[in-house]
């Protein structure tokens, strides 16, 4: 049966000129030892097209030693040896992808004049028969409508927004868990405060104080809001370590239907439940309301659009749900770190260029 991996050379000559344009394959393949002696596997593009049909072409390290052979652009090699080359790929994968991504360029603004949307999220992938799994932490940019930037890491490397280099009129986008005073000062550094961010807070995500020093109450404040469907503001700062300087940050906070608090505090009681803990009651407090914490200005950036950009988060929902429903990326079935890499990473490669291929679609479209 053919498979997506059995293609004709010329159709892999056409995927190779997908790639960035000067990205030399064989000189990326020495520099990250995937090639170190041209034996079986002699050059960096017969490295890639095998990483691509035991990846996300779904071929076994049988099918892939037989399928290379057949083909004829690599020598008889047993299980153990595909393995072998697969798992030194790995940092090659990586760097390909790394090219792919800084080839791109930022989409048009969405929103704001002379601004770009772009958000960051992370989804894991497990094992196959193991309790470890990965995380693919992923920005993605809005006004293009693709990935901006892919890393792959083990279950210990959390999610941060300063993943992904900030760039010049930038806006982040997260959700709660890249709400971490460190490293949203490290993400405004990066850019020399030229990007800003939009995150969503936990009630407990920071350390607040006013502007003049004294500590914040924020569980006393949502409780004097007034009941309306008006966004509310307040100027603050994060406190990071004792060193370290404040974060101004710029609360939005507005409260919820009642049906949309219900469903919520139904679900944390459900948590609680489920941990034999005790409810906190601050936490009932907090989900009557969606608190957001960002770093653009109220003059030029109302809070109702503050709003409106954070609910586009969703369109990065979509595109894991793309890399894992068309891609099967969740099927991972590797057992070991280094195959796993290099099998998440052939994945990303050939995800960068479908979105290269859609694009074109687009530009097409009449």
């Amino acid at each position: 049966m053919q498979t997506s991996a059995s293609l004709p050379a010329d159709q892999f000559s056409d995927l190779l000129s997908r790639l960035p344009s000067g990205l030399d394959l064989d000189a990326l393949a020495l520099e990250t030892k995937a090639i170190e002696r041209q034996r079986k596997i002699e050059s960096g593009a017969d490295l890639l097209r095998l990483a691509l049909a035991r990846g996300p072409g779904g071929l076994s390290l049988s099918q892939t030693a037989a399928w290379a052979s057949m083909i004829g652009f690599a020598e008889p090699m047993s299980d153990p040896a595909i393995k072998f080359r697969l798992d030194k790929s790995a940092d090659f994968l990586a760097a390909v992808t790394e090219r792919q991504l800084a080839a791109k360029c930022a989409g048009p603004s969405l929103h704001w004049k002379d601004r770009f949307l772009r958000i960051s999220d992370g989804t894991c992938v497990s094992e196959h028969g193991s309790k470890r799994y990965w995380r693919v932490h992923a920005v993605f940019d809005l006004g293009r409508g693709g990935f901006s930037h892919l890393q792959v890491t083990d279950e210990h490397e959390a999610e941060a927004l300063d993943r992904g280099a900030a760039v010049c009129g930038e806006v982040r986008i997260g959700d709660r868990y890249f709400a971490r005073a460190s490293r949203l000062h490290a993400f405004r550094q990066q850019s020399e405060n030229a990007a800003d961010f939009i995150v969503r807070l936990r009630w407990n995500s920071f350390r607040l104080q006013c502007e003049d020093g004294k500590s914040f109450d924020l569980i006393g404040h949502l409780r004097h809001l007034p009941v309306d469907a008006e966004p509310h503001e307040v100027m603050l700062q994060a406190r990071q370590g004792k060193r370290e300087p404040v974060l101004p940050l710029r609360l939005i906070i507005l409260r919820k239907p009642p049906e949309a608090t219900a469903s919520t505090h139904q679900r944390l009681a459900r948590e609680a439940s489920r941990k034999q803990k005790k409810l906190d009651p601050r936490s009932l407090v907090a989900a009557e309301f969606i608190i957001l914490a960002t770093s653009l200005p109220a003059e030029h950036y109302p809070a109702d659009e503050v709003l409106a950009a954070y609910r586009l988060r969703w369109q990065i929902e979509l595109a894991f749900k793309r890399l894992k429903s068309l891609l099967h990326i969740d099927r991972l079935p590797t057992r070991t770190p280094r195959a796993s890499r290099s099998w998440l990473y052939s994945h990303l490669i050939l995800a960068l260029l479908c979105d290269d291929l859609s694009q074109e679609f687009l530009d097409s479209s009449p």
